[in-house]
């Protein structure tokens, strides 16, 4: 039987890899800084292990984040989705899964630096009309 991660675990690990990603470190560099192996690292950003205080507050020094950062936007503790709507948190657990991808953070990061609103609104409405072709067919 395999044990499954608590959702604040899988979250705060992943929000270290997001946060990780975010500042182009590896988790090599990153278990080097906390004299851990990659290995480990892998373990934390899956939620596998659990980050103990200690280590997180390490983790966040690392990083050059607030421990807050790695909580923000957390499920509760038995996994309910804050505020009662159900539907709306499972599309916001989407996004926020997507966002902290190689590819969603590549994306955001390219997306940052478009400056003009009108290529912006064009992106959005070719990826809005490709994902309803997506789902219709």
């Amino acid at each position: 039987m395999t044990k499954v991660p608590n959702p604040i675990d899988r979250h705060v690990g992943a929000r270290v890899r997001m946060r990780r990603m975010l500042i182009g470190m590896s988790q090599e560099k990153l278990g080097e800084a906390l004299g851990l192996t990659f290995q480990q690292i892998q373990k934390y950003e899956k939620g596998a292990n659990r980050i103990s205080a200690s280590r997180l507050q390490q983790i966040s020094d690392a990083l050059s984040t607030p421990l807050a950062y790695f909580f923000k936007g957390a499920p509760t503790s038995d996994g309910a989705v804050q505020g009662g709507f159900a539907e709306a948190g499972a599309e916001e657990n989407k996004v926020s899964d997507f966002v902290m991808t190689a590819e969603g953070l590549s994306l955001n990061r390219a997306f940052a630096r478009l400056s003009d609103p009108k290529v912006r609104k064009r992106i959005v409405d070719l990826v809005t009309v490709l994902a309803e072709a997506e789902n219709a067919g």
